[in-house]
């Protein structure tokens, strides 16, 4: 079979792991590279002699590919899709689709006119771990899901055109997105600057998943550890998630709480503990990159829509800037205008409109809140 020729924007940090990948996917070749760094494209180069390296991106559009992976800064990830798309080119973008709601939106609008795959590289659910997650929640395993409590904080990558939300949290939401297969009501942030005064290096993210579920997400761009976990908290058992933990990275727990409101008076109810096994499910080896990769080679082939869709970037994309407004805002909470409902068509039915409530102290859209109280619309827009 004939493989797919792939172009590669992008030569920085995650551009040269997307490069290897292609060049060992048996459906796809790596046909030509661009970067506006020489020394970049000279280094990478060297370990594939027969991609064709160019600084212009003009030259790299008008080269005989059918697919192009982006990996670039956010601010750029909008004018080189966009482009892309325009020249008839499948498109797979590193995560986040774009740098707003209008952005992601116009992509999707002009991969479904152009009739073409658009694909967004979150790469955490191509994972088999996550994999196994989606199947144990899905199956009953956990009964009905209660919280979700997620921690993802490391010394650096300091970013300077997005904040900590923008570069950690896409992974962590995706996965929430993937697992829950539902869409986000509200969302609340509270972040600090401290190395640069523009941009959160410490951000706190409350999401409410709707029907007593909610979810928290920790990012840090200063902590003197390295941590990588996320608990699925259900009424049956609970799942903890740890991504460093390479021998047992899910292990299921058979605790929890029996409530027995049974008795006469409300304020009575009585609370018991379960203690059972903890179990680690089998997890199949496998690269996520790589099953990534393949997969977009697949859905061009085969005419499919990815896993990671367009709508699923831009479910992303409106949580990360909703969580961005509510920072702002003080820990306002934004409810979305999607409202809630399954992820899987984009036409969950909710609020018309979101509003940020600011409380005393705070800022709402750039003014002083007098009262306890300040209701001003802001909507996140959707499709």
């Amino acid at each position: 079979m004939e493989r797919i020729p792939v172009g590669v924007i992008g030569c920085g940090y995650w551009g040269p792991n997307i490069i290897r990948n292609f060049a060992s996917c048996p459906l796809t070749e790596v046909a030509a590279i661009h970067d506006a760094s020489s020394a970049r494209l000279e280094a990478v180069g060297k370990s594939y002699g027969s991609a064709k390296l160019l600084t212009s991106l003009d030259a790299f559009l008008e080269m005989p590919i059918q697919a192009v992976a982006i990996a670039t800064p956010v601010s750029t990830h909008y004018s080189l899709a966009a482009r892309c798309l325009e020249a008839g080119m499948h498109v797979m973008v590193e995560k986040p689709l774009a740098a707003t709601v209008p952005e992601a939106v116009s992509l999707v609008k002009l991969a479904e006119k152009q009739q073409r795959v658009l694909m967004v590289d979150h790469t955490y659910l191509f994972n088999p771990a996550v994999r196994r997650i989606k199947e144990l929640v899905d199956q009953g395993e956990l009964g009905d899901l209660q919280y979700i409590d997620s921690v993802r904080i490391n010394l650096g990558l300091f970013q300077h055109d997005i904040n900590v939300i923008w570069d950690l949290a896409p992974h962590d939401l995706s996965i929430a997105d993937y697992v829950l297969g539902q869409s986000a009501r509200s969302i609340s942030a509270w972040g600090c600057a401290h190395a640069d005064p523009d941009i959160e290096d410490i951000a706190y993210v409350n999401v409410d998943f709707g029907e007593q579920l909610l979810a928290n997400f920790h990012v840090n761009w200063l902590s003197p550890v390295k941590l990588r976990q996320m608990i699925f908290g259900g009424s049956r058992k609970s799942l903890v998630f740890n991504e460093l933990n390479t021998t047992e990275p899910v292990k299921v727990y058979d605790r929890g709480i029996e409530v027995n409101d049974g008795v006469e008076e409300r304020r009575k109810i009585q609370v018991g503990y379960r203690t059972g096994d903890v179990w680690s499910p089998h997890i199949d080896a496998g690269e996520a990159l790589q099953a990534a990769v393949k997969h977009f080679a697949e859905c061009i082939r085969e005419n499919k829509t990815p896993l990671s869709d367009g709508q699923l970037g831009l479910r992303v994309v409106r949580m990360l800037e909703a969580a961005t407004r509510s920072i702002r805002a003080q820990g306002g909470r934004v409810v979305l205008a999607n409202g809630s409902g399954t992820n899987g068509n984009g036409n969950g039915k909710g609020h018309e409109s979101g509003w940020i409530v600011a409380h005393r102290g705070g800022r709402s859209a750039g003014q002083e809140c007098a009262d306890v109280r300040v209701r001003e619309p802001l909507r996140v827009p959707s499709r």
